[in-house]
């Protein structure tokens, strides 16, 4: 029979550890309590979502430097408003108006978001203002042309901060002497807003006196633009009008100096060109060609300051729709903090009711259809022998009030306007 060999334990050793152990069991267990209550008491965060395109051809006009402008805005609060503090989302809409819709539903219904800013897209900002409309909730875009957005398909939780097609075409197709009669014909990205702003413009250019020789339509993406441009050029038209952006108008933009459009006596005139356009293809080709905007950095010292703090953060000067996300991220973060609420509804009337004041937009106010009714500038990309230095690339022609430039109340689709 085989022996265990056993020590044994004094019983008052083993109640004393036994205690000790009931102890630090009994002061984990308060701990974690005393954590959970914390968190069930702790505020739930504000949080707005920025949707964009993130890794496409319009990434570097929004993309990340949106979101970096939306953080900039929530410093500029303290990061918290109300106690709560101020939460960022993030994703890429591809420009699928489903891949958005799908989006903006998961962040309503599931993440808690309050507010929806930057877009970038007719077909995605429709989709999403509808869903926002029907959740309560708020979508804010800083730039798409489409008119239906402030338009027939308006809504009182939707809003647009800047440029439109209806601005961009008025503005542009103007120019900086008048709207003379002339010729255009049309190179148009085949999509909502590329149809939208071919439109408006046409209406303008007849209405004017002048004639559309033609249009042709690119799908986004298109890297040879050589076929569109031989047949603007047949069409005789004194304007190549260029409907597109990122990407697109970039190769557009090198490939007409490589047809010597200009040197040829036609005017190539792209219709949304941001100063990312400019520097991507430089100011030699450039020159001259019209911007439709309402930042730009060179304007006074506020607007510098402000762009050179934007690039400490991301290593490069802002755009215009970056700008604008700061500028809409700030105007509802200071009216949540005035209403006292993060009810959508309250939100909305103290946005409506306040004047927007940021470093460069002041005064402008929120007109019934959802248009911010701000000042807007007719700019020229320099030509290389104008420019002080590198990032001197802009001359600002002329400063045009939101009334003058954007669609006139009297004109006016939207039902909210005649309520």
């Amino acid at each position: 029979m085989s022996e265990v060999n056993t020590r044994r334990i004094p019983a008052t050793r083993t109640a004393a550890t036994l205690w000790k152990v009931v102890a630090r069991t009994a002061a984990t267990l308060a701990l974690v309590g005393q954590a959970g209550i914390a968190a069930a008491q702790a505020p739930a965060p504000i949080k707005i979502g920025i949707l964009n395109d993130q890794s496409g051809v319009y990434s570097s006009i929004t993309g990340p430097g949106s979101v970096a402008a939306a953080r900039l805005a929530i410093e500029d609060v303290g990061g918290s408003v109300l106690g709560r503090p101020v939460e960022i989302v993030v994703a890429d809409h591809q420009h699928k108006p489903d891949l958005g819709s799908t989006i903006a539903r998961e962040w309503f219904d599931v993440q808690g978001v309050d507010a929806i800013f930057d877009i970038y897209s007719s077909g995605v900002s429709l989709a999403v203002q509808k869903i926002a409309q029907d959740k309560n909730k708020l979508l804010v875009v800083s730039m798409a042309s489409s008119g239906l957005i402030s338009g027939q398909q308006c809504s009182a939780n939707g809003m647009q901060w800047a440029n439109d097609g209806f601005v961009v075409s008025n503005l542009t197709v103007r120019g900086p002497a008048g709207s003379a009669p002339t010729s255009w014909f049309f190179i148009t990205v085949d999509y909502t807003a590329g149809h939208s702003i071919e439109a408006d413009a046409s209406r303008m250019i007849k209405a004017a006196g002048g004639t559309v020789a033609g249009a042709v339509r690119f799908p986004i993406g298109s890297p040879d633009f050589s076929s569109f441009l031989l047949r603007a050029q047949s069409s005789g038209a004194k304007n190549i009008g260029f409907i597109g952006g990122g990407t697109d108008m970039i190769n557009a933009m090198k490939q007409a100096d490589e047809f010597g459009i200009r040197a040829a006596g036609q005017r190539f005139v792209p219709f949304s060109m941001t100063t990312v356009d400019i520097s991507a293809v430089g100011s030699q080709v450039a020159a001259g060609m019209p911007l439709v905007l309402s930042f730009y950095w060179g304007e006074n010292e506020a607007t510098q300051r402000w762009a050179d703090r934007f690039k400490r953060v991301t290593g490069r000067l802002p755009t215009d729709p970056q700008a604008n996300v700061y500028s809409a991220v700030l105007h509802y973060l200071k009216s949540v903090q005035a209403a006292g609420t993060r009810d959508t509804t309250a939100v909305l009337a103290r946005m409506r009711a306040t004047p927007v004041e940021d470093f460069f937009t002041h005064g402008a106010r929120i007109r019934a259809d959802g248009r911010l009714m701000r000042d807007v500038f007719y700019a020229e990309a320099k030509a290389p022998g104008q420019m002080r230095n590198a990032d001197d690339l802009l001359t600002l022609v002329s400063r045009v009030p939101g009334e003058q430039a954007f669609t006139p109340a009297q004109q006016s689709e939207c039902p909210l306007m005649r309520q």
